[in-house]
């Protein structure tokens, strides 16, 4: 699986790329491969209020329905509408074109709980034993 440089990770298998006060969020590769074919993303309406490791939404494949969780707090400024129609681009282009949401984070320490890279490698391989 083939990992960006520079963003972090949660232990629910999301992404963060940090642009200032901003948290570009999306699902690792490890999770679309791990869900199937997406065929259905709910993602929250811009200026909902997320609290980190909260449910933000959820998503569908063909084999299972997962929540998604926040990896921080803050404010949602942004959501990607073209996953609406197309939801199969989580599989296709997890860390571009199928980001899910920015957040405008309250506070940004809290990306400093989050995994490396290395870390989140590690993780995985623990996870699946």
């Amino acid at each position: 699986m083939d990992y960006p440089q520079g963003l972090k990770y949660s232990r629910e298998h999301e992404w963060v790329k940090v642009e200032g006060n901003i948290a570009l969020v999306g699902i690792t590769d490890h999770a679309q491969s791990e869900l199937g074919d997406v065929v259905y993303v709910e993602l929250p309406e811009v200026g909902s209020e997320l609290e980190a490791n909260s449910t933000f939404g959820v998503v569908e494949s063909v084999k299972a329905v997962s929540d998604l969780f926040a990896p921080v707090t803050g404010t949602v400024t942004e959501v990607n509408q073209q996953l609406n129609d197309e939801p199969e681009l989580v599989n296709s282009d997890p860390f571009e074109d199928g980001w899910m949401l920015r957040i405008e984070m309250s506070d940004t320490s809290e990306v400093d709980a989050l995994l490396e890279l290395d870390d989140y490698k590690a993780y995985i391989e623990e996870e699946s034993g």
